[in-house]
């Protein structure tokens, strides 16, 4: 019996802070479009994601683990949904309408889950076994609550609810019954407070840390302790005399702190048990500056309790630095000991192609790692490496880490034999994927090798032409044509991803994009390249290159712009022998919906435009032989092109009308004997070549499916006299059928993807692997929609 497994998935996170969760297992779960990601960071494979979860309509914007096993989402739609892992799947266990807006934090304490939301509103909820009950409302009166963080107040059950808003303010609220009550208002900060973070009492210690937060770019630390009664009556002096302290300091701060606020004021909270009444106070303790923009997250180090390990603080920010803070203790002048808060390690990118900055950061490894996301969906990963002794400074490196397309993924080419990968996004990126053997000998492992195309418009698609060199469309009437550079060349053949047998000195070292330019400039050493960009380093390409080198350093030099259409491309191919290029442009009339073939040699027209058509055609396929071309178009119809010549091009001969919807794809099958169409009309029709031999074209089957169809491919015949057909559909499942040659009207369907191993919204493009396989086994790379590119492992059991 078939079945499948992942090979590999490339997905990306949401441009969300609270977007991201991670275990104390450092399981880190995250919402990549409308999916959960599933990555294990102790993984000794280093696979990567190995699974995505289905399940919201919605994209995701927060994730939080309540336990190891169980697990707590939100989505822009308002919607909340409850994990759990039983017998080793998750399931969703129960889901809420929420919100009425988006959910932009969540808040996670015992069996406790707080909500906020852009409908001003922030609720609690209690988790039983099964179910997600509502257990209160509080109301922020216009306000957006941006971030909530709940805990236990020190020597108490009673609980805090710290939350951040678009008015600047923290509000902190207790509840020591069933019901919130609002304690006190913490202001000072300039901007929206975005992010909060507790952490516990150290041993010995009855002193709560929150921190918070700001897109004014500081941090601010409060004390929440028990509040001490003086032993003297009091004067009236205490808060009068804070208060007048601080007016004092007014223009001081000012002019020290450029207009930031420095209060000194006592907040108390009383809490009210069954017997007792407990009061807290909480004050401010620390400013922290260090960044030059928004702070985006923070958190605390998980450690042990009571270790100076514990007091570690992580902050994210849009300035593209993640800055680890703990405190030091300095002798002034008095001799006495007095704790600053100083910048013990700053990780990132200082200067250069910043791309919007870190979103959200986390800890794992029991605070032995960081981890962080970009605002490209990127994640970024530093490990710190083993202390020679206890008070040793930390040294830290950084490994790779998960990295994906930011958009939807339009389309994918595998290398000729098969090695690497391409993918095409509307995120303006072409990327090159490869499986790399560890130095072990342990793997393949598959990984981001490559980011060849940053670009100004959204790729459309892109196909290679050769091992080192594709061409790719975009939002724009112009084919570019890049080719790879020695760095490339090296990395894919240190890593034994390939061995392309290919002359490395004639070709320039990496290539960069001038400013406010659009085409990559070949550089041919590391004095000409700009200053924005990282140096060209020999020991980067005995390793995969992390997500801040793919970003800058990986590029291919454009060597060719091909011209013709009078709109923007939206079609391409490449024919078998790589002789041709084929491309077609968006169009609302018969003038514009033609196929323009190209020599890739000249690159100069072959023949006439393929005319035919009156509206888009949305995919162009060379037969295996190269002399035919077939065309399917938003018009409904499917036309077939046959080669007459080098000057005469190729001549229409032949057109069907048969489908009742949109063709989206086609395919040839590799034996050259059959064609496919699939539509919207929820078919996948299979035509026989034979039928040029008569003046009727009839299909040898129609495959009825539950969805439209959006994407189909055949692969090659298998040694059992079987060929087999992947059919990608509208909701993102992919079909198998398989046939044989002998009777191409005859198909099984031999597997159902659906969206728990395949993906979670329309699928592009479907590219079987090349070259030799293990018996019994093919790998596909499928894209969709949802933003993952994924490459799918069929065990053909005995089918």
């Amino acid at each position: 019996m078939a079945s499948v497994s992942t090979a590999y998935v490339s997905a990306s996170v949401n441009r969300h802070s609270h977007a991201a969760g991670v275990s104390s297992a450092s399981l880190v779960a995250f919402g990549s479009a409308t999916c959960v990601a599933l990555w294990n960071v102790e993984d000794f494979s280093d696979k990567g994601v190995y699974q995505t979860l289905p399940g919201h309509n919605g994209r995701i914007t927060a994730v939080r683990f309540l336990r190891d096993e169980s697990l707590i989402t939100a989505d822009d739609k308002g919607s909340l949904k409850y994990w759990t892992k039983l017998d080793g799947k998750w399931r969703i266990r129960d889901s809420v309408p929420a919100h009425k807006n988006a959910i932009s934090s969540l808040a996670v304490h015992d069996t406790l889950i707080v909500s906020g939301a852009s409908d001003s509103h922030v609720k609690v909820w209690h988790v039983s076994e099964e179910h997600i009950q509502q257990a209160g409302t509080i109301s922020l009166s216009g306000r957006y609550p941006l971030s909530v963080e709940l805990t236990s107040l020190p020597n108490s059950s009673a609980l805090v609810l710290a939350i951040g808003a678009t008015d600047r303010n923290i509000q902190i609220w207790t509840r020591s019954d069933e019901n919130f009550v609002q304690a006190a208002v913490l202001s000072g900060h300039e901007d929206w407070v975005k992010s909060l973070s507790f952490r516990p009492p150290d041993a010995g210690s009855d002193t709560l840390t929150l921190a918070s937060g700001s897109q004014d770019g500081t941090i601010r630390l409060w004390n929440i302790e028990p509040r001490v009664k003086p032993t003297t009556p009091s004067t009236n002096t205490s808060d009068d005399l804070l208060d007048a302290f601080e007016a004092s300091l007014g223009d001081l701060a000012d002019a020290e702190e450029g207009g930031r606020q420095i209060s000194l004021k006592r907040h108390v909270i009383t809490v009210k048990g069954e017997d007792s009444v407990q009061q807290y106070t909480v004050t401010f303790d620390a400013l922290l500056v260090g960044h030059e923009a928004g702070v985006t997250s923070l958190a605390w180090r998980p450690s042990a309790s009571g270790s100076h390990d514990a007091q570690t603080l992580l902050s994210t920010s849009t300035d593209s630095s993640v800055i680890l803070w703990s405190p030091s203790t300095v002798i002034t002048a008095s001799k006495d000991g007095s704790t600053l808060w100083i910048n013990r390690q700053r990780f990132g990118d200082v200067g250069g192609q910043r791309l919007g900055g870190f979103v959200g950061g986390l800890w794992a490894r029991g605070g032995r790692e960081v981890l962080a996301w970009g605002w490209n969906g990127g994640w970024r990963r530093w490990l710190q490496r083993p202390r020679s002794s206890e008070n040793a400074i930390e040294d830290w490196e950084e490994v790779g880490a998960v990295t994906g397309h930011s958009g939807p993924v339009r389309g994918v080419s595998w290398s000729n034999d098969g090695e690497y990968l391409l993918s095409a996004s509307l995120d303006q990126t072409t990327r090159v994927h490869g499986a790399i053997t560890k130095s072990d000998g342990s793997g393949p492992v598959w990984h981001e090798l490559a980011r060849p195309q940053v670009h100004g418009y959204d790729i459309i698609d892109a196909v290679f032409l050769s091992p080192t060199r594709f061409i790719s469309i975009a939002d724009e009437k112009v084919a570019r044509v890049f080719d790879a550079p020695k760095e490339f060349v090296t990395t894919v053949s240190t890593l034994g991803v390939a061995d392309l047998g290919v002359d490395q000195e004639a070709r320039p070292r990496a290539a960069t994009v001038p400013p406010l330019g659009l085409s990559n400039k070949a550089t041919v050493d590391v004095s000409q390249s700009s200053d924005d960009a990282i140096p060209i380093d020999n020991e980067r390409t005995n390793r995969r290159p992390f997500e801040g080198e793919l970003a800058a350093v990986t590029l291919w030099p454009e060597i060719e712009k091909v011209f013709g259409h009078g709109y923007e491309s939206i079609a391409l191919a490449v024919s078998n022998n790589k002789r041709f290029v084929a491309t077609a442009c968006k169009a609302t009339s018969a003038d514009h919906a033609v196929v323009r073939v190209y020599d890739t040699a000249k690159w100069q027209p072959v023949g006439e435009p393929l005319a035919g058509h009156t509206l888009t055609v949305t995919r162009i396929s060379f037969s295996p032989d190269d002399k035919y071309i077939l065309s399917v178009s938003r018009d409904r119809t499917w036309r077939l092109f046959q080669y007459q010549s080098a000057d005469g091009g190729f001549l229409p001969i032949v057109a069907d009308k048969s489908h009742a919807r949109i063709i989206w794809d086609c395919d040839w099958a590799q034996e050259g004997d059959v064609f496919a169409t699939a539509s919207r009309d929820k078919t996948v029709k299979i035509w026989p070549l034979s039928n040029l031999d008569s003046q009727k074209w009839t299909a040898a089957t129609t495959l009825k499916l539950p969805e439209a169809a959006t994407a189909v491919a055949f692969s090659a015949e298998d040694s059992d006299g079987r060929r087999r057909l992947a059919v990608g559909l509208e909701n993102g499942d992919i079909l198998i059928f398989s046939g044989s040659k002998d009777d191409p009207a005859i198909w099984t369907e031999d597997l159902r993807l659906d969206t728990q191993i395949a993906h979670v919204d329309q699928i592009y493009r479907l590219a079987w692997r090349p070259g030799p396989h293990r018996e019994g086994t093919k790998q596909i790379a499928s894209c969709s929609e949802d933003g993952t590119l994924k490459v799918l492992l069929i065990h053909m059991g005995m089918i």
